[in-house]
Parts: C-alpha cells; sequence; structure tokens
C-alpha cells in the first residue's frame, strides 16, 4: 500500500534566508501575507525578490484579508504567485470574482467557531465549489475576532471525512501536535506559521525542520 504524502505550507515568510531554509527543509508551498496589520506582511516589492529563490514545483501562496481587485492586480504584477488565499469576510462570489480576474486558483480559508457544525463546513465546500473552478479547497483555521492565524488549536472532531482528505490543516499546529493531527485527520495539507517561529514574522530553521519531520513521521507506514 502506498503512504500518503501530506503537503506542507510553511506560511508568513518574509526574509530571504527563511525561503532558503523553507525549500531545503522540504516545504511543497511558502505562504507571503499581504496584510499590512500583520508582523508577517510584506509588500509587492519583497514578495518579488522573494520568490525569484524557488525552485521548480515549490508554489507560492498570497494570504489576503479583505482585499480589493486592484490591490490583488498589484501584488500579482510585481509578484506572480501560484495562488490566492483568502482570509477575510469575502463572499464565494467575491472570492471567484477576483480569482478568475487575475487567473488564478483560490483557497478559502475559514476560523472555525465551537458551535461550528460538520455539516457548515460540507455547505461551504459546495458554496465555494459552485462559485467558481477556480475554488482549490478550504483551509481550516481557529476562530479568533482578529484576522489571521492565532496560533490556537480547534476541535479537529469537526471536521467531515468527506472533506479532511482534501483540506488544509492549520490552527495551532507546531512539531509537537502535527504528527498526531496528520496521522488522526488524514488532511491532504498542513499549514503553520506560528508554529515554526523565533518571533513574530522571524522564522526559526530548526523548527522548520522539525516541523517538517515531524509529518514525514506521520506519513511513514
Amino acid at each position: 500500500m502506498m503512504s500518503h504524502r501530506t503537503r506542507i505550507k510553511l506560511c508568513g515568510l518574509s526574509r530571504p534566508e527563511d525561503v532558503d531554509a523553507a525549500v531545503a527543509a522540504g516545504a511543497d508551498a511558502i505562504g507571503l501575507v499581504f496584510y499590512p496589520p500583520s508582523p508577517r506582511n510584506v509588500s509587492a516589492e519583497q514578495a518579488a525578490g522573494l520568490l525569484q529563490r524557488l525552485p521548480p514545483f515549490v508554489s507560492s501562496v498570497g494570504l489576503f484579508v479583505n482585499a480589493g481587485l486592484e490591490q490583488v492586480r498589484q501584488v500579482l504584477d510585481a509578484a506572480p504567485i501560484s495562488m490566492l488565499q483568502f482570509h477575510g469576510d469575502e463572499t464565494p462570489e467575491q472570492c471567484a470574482h477576483i480569482a478568475e480576474a487575475v487567473g488564478r486558483p483560490f483557497l478559502r480559508a475559514l476560523r472555525i467557531r465551537p458551535e461550528t457544525k460538520p455539516a457548515d463546513l460540507l455547505e461551504s465546500v459546495h458554496l465555494y465549489r459552485d462559485a467558481s473552478p477556480l475554488f482549490a479547497g478550504l483551509l481550516l483555521d481557529t476562530w479568533s475576532d482578529a484576522y489571521g492565524g492565532t496560533g490556537k488549536v480547534f476541535d479537529w472532531s469537526l471536521i467531515p471525512a468527506e472533506i479532511a482528505h482534501q483540506a488544509v490543516l492549520s490552527g495551532g499546529l507546531n512539531v509537537q501536535n502535527v504528527t498526531d493531527a496528520v496521522r488522526r485527520l488524514r488532511p491532504h495539507a498542513v499549514d503553520v506559521s506560528s508554529g515554526i517561529e523565533a518571533s513574530k514574522g522571524v522564522k526559526d530553521h530548526a523548527l522548520m525542520r522539525a516541523f517538517v519531520s515531524a509529518v514525514r513521521a506521520a506519513d511513514a507506514p
């Protein structure tokens, strides 16, 4: 039986050396944050320089929060990221409109509340899939009043088995808990930001390597 290979996205990268370390560690994707209030925010010009360090088959994801089409277009004109991640209050129609206008697939980040039901997640998948053929999947994060990651874990049992294999699991993942998370849920991918940091926006390269190793340990038969 073939073992499942969980994809790994290391998010919130803002320094050239962190991008190099992500690639060396074996990341499948890096995440760049285009949200000025975030300590991990990068400009389009910074992002352009970071993208030039990526080899083939390591993809780039741009995180946006309630951004308009022009803001997204300006970023992509300078830094041709390969996928969009909508992390605000965007409707399915707004996500579809921006993604189609710039010709990029998109992830929809959902912040999971304590009262969220598995049926709500199934309904979200259908809504976004119906809205656009460019919908690539859900990224499941922990609810907070602020936008962006919380560094906290949500109740993984809320994720229906029907969508887990296509979902990106986020929210409070770190070296200590990601092996268990992958073994329990078998998500398509995992996403980490604060769990691999020395300080906000500054990645710890040893933690990056350890996180990737912890995921691979869960993938092993």
